[in-house]
């Protein structure tokens, strides 16, 4: 077996039922911990649109979310969906949505203990993550390490080079005329792209969170507004969709209709396993830009931060799996596909005569730049918690040459190795969240109702020697 099949197999495994009962049992516990904190979910979005200037911190409570979502509504959200559908049937499209309404809880969760164990630089910007939580609340220093480690380093694969080879994929299945012109639309694209970033990063994290402010809400909008227009083609079977979907996640489906054959237990798998993987509940990500946001108390911010699992998975990844289950049922020669979600999402939108394939197109290339610009802060952070200040402009040179690269080259062992890596991270992220349950359960406690406005009175330590790792 080669050292490519080990990695693809040993990935296989760990995104299988290891990190499904690891991750979806944290998000039932975690619901029940926080007295179902999804209870909050109206309250927590208006929160997100309300400044919280006179307070600490490097970014707005809006900036610090769209920032996070900029990483999070990526290419799972589209082809990741097409994924669960065509391995797990159509009932995998309930059991993604499940994952949205639970994780929600664990995403709030981990951003609190995040929020609560943060630090500051001695230039006064925000440090904070789980390699902080687990340093500073359990004394694991060991565990912050591996968590770093792991997340600078598949940052690269899963947020860099991946996201880069979709956005050249695209514009050359799209724009290229022949063999001769793809090649030449590769590396135009690719100079085009490690350009805009590289101008995007350089300015850091008020850089990055000015732009996905912007770009975040237009493109989630327009993605949305396109799936609700196809949907309103296919209203003749929206019924039908529901029906089909609610009836698949509970019993098994022979083939035919345009769906492969699938069990229960395939329509659990992967429609958990791809909404885990897309909403990254549990993963440690979203955590560390939210530990930059101005907000008065590490609650509120918590809150905030858990509607981003709600818009990627309860609204984004549902929307994607109602078009695409709908327009099988209305078109059933889309068929044979099993395993195949990119072909299967391409031809289901193709069937949408003049929008299908410019909103796939516009989301998938727009989605891939926005997680670009989201990960390399996750990198970044990690990085700098390892090796201190003096290696985030070594970071940025390497992130852009990342960019390139993935651009001009085959990724399929890199993605395997960089989705195992992304897997691992779950594992100290979420031993910061289970044995720090209490402080959470409290926190949410103390600043339940009225108090939700009350200051955190506890000073932010100052890092020493901030621009020293713990590694130096």
């Amino acid at each position: 077996m080669s050292f490519s099949e080990i990695i693809e197999t040993i990935d296989g495994f760990l995104w299988g039922w290891p990190l499904i009962i690891l991750l979806f049992g944290t998000h039932l516990f975690m619901t029940a911990r926080t007295g179902f904190v999804q209870k909050d979910i109206f309250k927590a979005i208006k929160l997100s649109v309300t400044k919280d200037p006179d307070v600490e911190g490097d970014v707005s409570q809006f900036g610090a979310l769209t920032t996070a979502l900029s990483s999070t509504i990526g290419t799972g959200n589209i082809i990741g969906v097409g994924t669960a559908i065509a391995m797990g049937g159509p009932g995998s499209v309930l059991w993604m949505w499940l994952t949205g309404i639970f994780g929600i809880a664990t995403k709030y969760s981990e951003t609190l203990i995040a929020i609560k164990y943060r630090v500051k630089s001695e230039d006064g910007s925000m440090l904070g993550g789980a390699m902080y939580a687990l340093d500073r609340g359990l004394n694991k220093k060991w565990l912050g390490i591996v968590f770093s480690s792991l997340a600078a380093i598949c940052a690269f694969g899963i947020g860099c080079m991946v996201q880069a080879n979709a956005v050249v994929t695209n514009a050359r299945q799209n724009f290229a005329s022949d063999e001769n012109s793809g090649r030449i639309m590769t590396y135009v694209t690719a100079v085009i792209l490690c350009l805009v970033v590289g101008l995007v990063i350089i300015g850091g994290i008020k850089s990055i969170t000015r732009v996905s402010e912007m770009l975040v809400p237009f493109m989630a909008a327009f993605y949305v507004v396109g799936c609700i227009i196809i949907l309103s083609m296919n209203a003749d079977v929206l019924g039908e969709t529901i029906t089909t979907i609610i009836s698949a996640a509970f019993s098994p489906r022979a083939a035919g209709g345009g769906f492969v054959g699938s069990t229960v237990a395939a329509a659990c798998r992967y429609g958990f396993a791809r909404g885990l993987f897309s909403n990254e509940s549990g993963m440690g990500s979203a955590p560390l830009v939210a530990s930059a946001a101005q907000t008065r108390n590490p609650k509120r911010q918590a809150l905030v931060s858990m509607t981003g699992t709600f818009w990627d998975t309860v609204v984004v990844c549902l929307m994607t799996g109602l078009v695409l289950v709908s327009s099988i049922i209305k078109h059933p020669t889309i068929d044979g596909l099993s395993g195949n979600g990119a072909e299967l999402t391409s031809l289901a939108f193709s069937m949408i005569p003049a929008i299908g394939i410019p909103i796939l197109v516009i989301g998938l290339v727009s989605f891939s730049f926005s997680t670009i610009l989201g990960w390399y802060y996750y990198g970044e952070r990690c990085a700098v918690y390892l090796l201190g200040e003096k290696v985030i402009k070594v970071y940025k040179i390497l992130w852009v040459l990342g960019i390139f690269v993935g651009s001009v080259t085959e990724l399929n062992l890199i993605w395997n190795i960089a989705d195992l890596f992304n897997g691992l991270m779950a594992i100290p992220n979420i031993i910061a969240v289970l044995l720090l349950s209490k402080v959470i359960a409290d926190e949410t406690k103390k600043y339940a109702g009225v108090h939700i406005d009350d200051k955190d009175e506890t000073e932010i330590p100052t890092i020493k020697n901030s621009t020293r790792g713990v590694l130096a």
